[in-house]
């Protein structure tokens, strides 16, 4: 008996046809799968409605539709001939695209905790999984699983990509979003040069997580929204306007930013306004217009003339 031996790989979900080749030689011919007949001649034994049969000219071929799992093994076409029976096996090899199917859930952290990422998946070839944290620089992180995140900081705060890839289709790719708590930081003040009579305007900028509350203090007294105070909360920026400025209010204001986690302060000043002093050029001699200078030299020149007069007319 001439045996002959090949193996077929199918993405679960395609279709795979199984070739078969015969001659007018050929008395019987069947197609088993393992020891069970799937056709003998053209008489179908499966009642898998998948699987049908390609007969064009001295083609016997098998075909299965929407391959899976549970399809894969030896499939053998067997050839009985009035000279020497023969069979052809072929393995059907089924490739499973990468699948994550349990991935850890969003999770909220105190700054300082640790985590623990999970994030399993399944496919054949077995696939690999990769984490990386999608920053601006897209970190790369360890290539497993499970990633342990240990005394977590606010700049790993994000969101976390997991991806599974075999090469049998494209990765699978699924996101943990990671938030950090952490108390406030005032990064950013601006203090004010005011005139009396002017508008003042303090400005305090924190960054938090969550939202800070904001508070704004002269001295030991808290300010709120009262005649000549007006006080605006911005997110994670906050203004606070004097208006109308007096000699009382100027001095050092304190800004404080809060949340569950923690408080941060930070002073800022309003600044009494110096007027610049307007410096004129000063006069030196026969500059600048004297009206009784002009008067006299106006009389001068009526006397000039009057004089040239009386000696051109011997008068």
């Amino acid at each position: 008996m001439q045996r002959t031996t090949d193996n077929i790989t199918i993405r679960q979900g395609d279709t795979a046809v199984i070739r078969c080749i015969v001659d007018d030689k050929v008395s019987k011919v069947a197609w088993l799968n393992r020891s069970n007949i799937i056709f003998a001649g053209e008489d179908k034994w499966s009642l898998d409605p998948r699987v049908d049969l390609v007969t064009k000219g001295q083609e016997y071929s098998l075909r299965i539709q929407k391959v899976d799992v549970y399809d894969e093994g030896p499939y053998t076409c067997s050839i009985q001939t009035q000279q020497l029976p023969k069979t052809s096996q072929v393995h059907l090899i089924v490739q499973v695209p990468a699948n994550i199917y349990n991935i850890s859930e969003d999770i909220l952290v105190n700054e300082g905790e640790n985590v623990s990422l999970r994030c399993l998946a399944n496919g054949r070839p077995e696939p690999i999984v990769s984490w990386r944290l999608l920053n601006p620089s897209a970190e790369p992180l360890e290539s497993d699983e499970f990633v342990e995140i240990t005394g977590i900081t606010r700049s790993q705060a994000g969101r976390y990509e997991c991806k599974a890839t075999n090469d049998v289709s494209t990765p699978d790719v699924k996101y943990v979003n990671i938030v950090v708590n952490y108390p406030p930081f005032i990064k950013d003040v601006k203090s004010s040069e005011t005139q009396v009579g002017h508008t003042g305007v303090l400005q305090c900028i924190a960054s938090a997580v969550p939202t800070p509350e904001f508070a704004w203090y002269r001295d030991e007294k808290r300010l709120s929204n009262t005649q000549g105070i007006q006080i605006q909360i911005l997110g994670f920026r906050t203004i606070l306007f004097v208006s109308n400025v007096t000699e009382d209010d100027y001095g050092n204001y304190t800004c404080v930013a809060s949340n569950k986690m923690g408080i941060h302060n930070a002073s800022l000043f309003l600044y009494k306004a110096v007027l610049p002093t307007i410096k004129y050029p000063a006069r030196g001699p026969g500059t600048g217009k004297d009206i009784n200078g002009s008067a006299c030299l106006a009389q001068s020149m009526w006397l000039l003339l009057a004089s040239i007069a009386c000696l051109f007319f011997k008068c």
